[in-house]
């Protein structure tokens, strides 16, 4: 495999997203990383690193490009008009170092995952490749023999990444596009003129485009593949002579999940590969983590921190939940690498966990707090997802990191469960915490109290009331207002429970006990509603 270039990068990114206006020197501009330098970052060595300047745009990026220079990288990303960046073009104009204008507008994520994809190790890059091919191309064949077609895959670019076995069947446009590995430019405005595309994006169904003789083009029917509203591609089949049969639309239909879910698995692998085993061997241990911070270069000495990042079970569920759990690591691990460069992000359990080393113990956590903040608030913008976070206590370094997952879990379950809060730390939840914990305690035993056990599952009235009474914080006239009630009624009805289980609910063990029995019935009442 050839080394990268900022030109095998751009090839990737989406029209209008950058531009290269200063060409690196052809001498060492190979690019083998990237790297997130901050506007404040002293001079870091740069090379063969792509390096993506973020926090500032346009002029005020000067200072931090002066300080490049100390070890230039081949290329600078920063963002800004040609206008804004005009000085800082003339600044590395003799440097050999390029510089890449990004859109104001852009995502730097989206910059990232581009260039993650391409910057991977070789052995990884051509294992991952080798297995997608091999299923896009078995996928292909497949649909080929059974419409009795020739099936091309396409990149949401027009990248063709994979094919049926080619016969003398093809038309010039399938064969072009095949030899080019790209639909040739003159091909996709006549397919746009005819409004194939329009027809293509407005649809989950397969289209229909009608032969045109007097341009090469036999006879075609085309899918996109979609992730949730996201166009990952598309899948051609052009007939062959005898035309499609009667069953080409369900084929095709069932050919597009099947390549759609191997895309999103390609791109998922892609953006997290190797993230969620840093992150799970950091959190196993003491021993574990100090093996990956001596490997990874991480500061294992100073205070640590954890922040887990949950979205909802409804996205959790959505057909491109694998793919916004990448692109929610990738976000993540901008925003945190911007706040400590040491910083790991990757998947814990299913949620995103970012692990902050390295931190001074004094007005930390507002920084944390911030920084999740600032996650939550760009996911919700930049991916369409409604994601929450649990900023974990502080730990006096990374090996003790371990100690605090529990209850960075806990505090997460706490967030995900309010309407209100999106963002939290354990002083915002400690109370409920303890009490979740308590409950969990008490449901993983199987002693009860027996007299109040049985009024709960028999008496639906009492149960209904004395549930409300605490809820009210044992307050009569709140649980009768907000049951309807008559206060002497509510006064009848926790006399006669109290008489009916032989409990004193005035006393605060007696209390507890109720308390512990009654959440525990509510949520088994909400489970078995649910299931109806």
């Amino acid at each position: 495999m050839a080394a990268v270039t900022v030109d095998d990068i751009l090839s990737d990114l989406p029209l209008g997203f950058a531009s290269l206006i200063l060409r690196p020197a052809p001498t060492g501009s190979a690019i083998e990383r990237f790297l997130i330098v901050d506007a404040d970052d002293a001079g870091p060595d740069g090379g063969a690193a792509l390096v993506l300047l973020i926090g500032v745009r346009g002029r005020s990026a000067l200072p931090a490009l002066r300080r490049l220079l100390q070890n230039p990288p081949p290329v600078v990303a920063v963002k800004g008009t040609r206008e804004e960046l005009s000085e800082a073009e003339e600044l590395l104009r003799d440097t050999g170092t390029g510089l890449l204008l990004v859109n104001p507008a852009a995502d730097w994520d989206r910059l990232l995952s581009i260039a993650q994809a391409r910057i991977q190790p070789r052995s990884y890059q051509s294992e991952v490749l080798t297995l997608l091919e091999e299923d896009l191309f078995a996928i292909a064949q497949t649909t080929a023999r059974l419409t009795s077609s020739h099936v091309l895959i396409e990149d949401a670019a027009n990248k063709v990444l994979a094919y049926s076995t080619v016969s003398n069947d093809i038309d010039e446009l399938r064969k072009a596009s095949i030899l080019a590995r790209r639909g040739p430019r003159k091909y996709e405005l006549l397919l746009k003129d005819l409004g194939a595309y329009r027809e293509l994006h407005r649809t989950r169904l397969p289209v229909r485009v009608p032969a045109r003789p007097q341009d090469g083009l036999r006879e075609r029917v085309a899918i996109t593949l979609f992730a949730g509203d996201r166009i990952m591609g598309y899948i051609w089949l052009q007939e062959t002579g005898a035309g499609f049969g009667p069953d080409v639309d369900h084929v095709l239909k069932g050919s597009a999940a099947r390549t759609a879910a191997e895309l999103i698995r390609y791109r998922n692998q892609q953006s997290v590969h190797m993230r969620e085993d840093r992150v799970a061997r950091i959190l196993s241990g003491p021993a574990e983590a100090a093996a990956s911070a001596h490997s990874e270069k991480i500061p294992a000495q100073r205070p640590a921190a954890l922040i887990l990042i949950g979205i909802s079970d409804a996205e959790a569920q959505a057909d491109d939940a694998a793919l916004k759990h990448g692109e929610l690591a990738n976000l993540a691990s901008i925003h945190a690498a911007a706040f400590k460069a040491s910083a790991v992000v990757g998947q814990f359990k299913g949620d995103t966990a970012v692990i902050v080393p390295g931190l001074q113990s004094n007005s930390t956590e507002s920084g944390l707090r911030s920084l999740a903040e600032a996650i939550v608030r760009d996911a919700g913008k930049h991916l369409g997802i409604s994601p929450f976070a649990a900023v974990g206590p502080l730990v006096p370094d990374l090996l003790s990191i371990h100690s605090i997952t529990s209850i960075t879990e806990a505090l997460l379950s706490c967030v995900g469960t309010s309407p209100d809060t999106s963002v939290a730390t354990v002083d915002d939840f400690e109370g409920e915490i303890l009490f979740r914990e308590a409950v969990h305690n008490f449901t993983s035993s199987t002693f009860r109290h027996r007299g109040l056990s049985t009024l709960l599952q028999e008496d639906l009235e009492l149960a209904e009331t004395l549930r409300a009474y605490f809820d009210a914080s044992l307050d009569v006239a709140e649980c009768a207002q907000r049951m309807g009630l008559h206060k002497n009624t509510v006064y009848y009805r926790i006399s006669k429970a109290s008489r009916v289980t032989g409990l004193d609910l005035g006393n605060p063990r007696n209390s507890l006990v109720a308390l512990l029995h009654i959440q525990e019935w509510a949520e088994t009442s909400t489970e078995h509603s649910g299931r109806k």
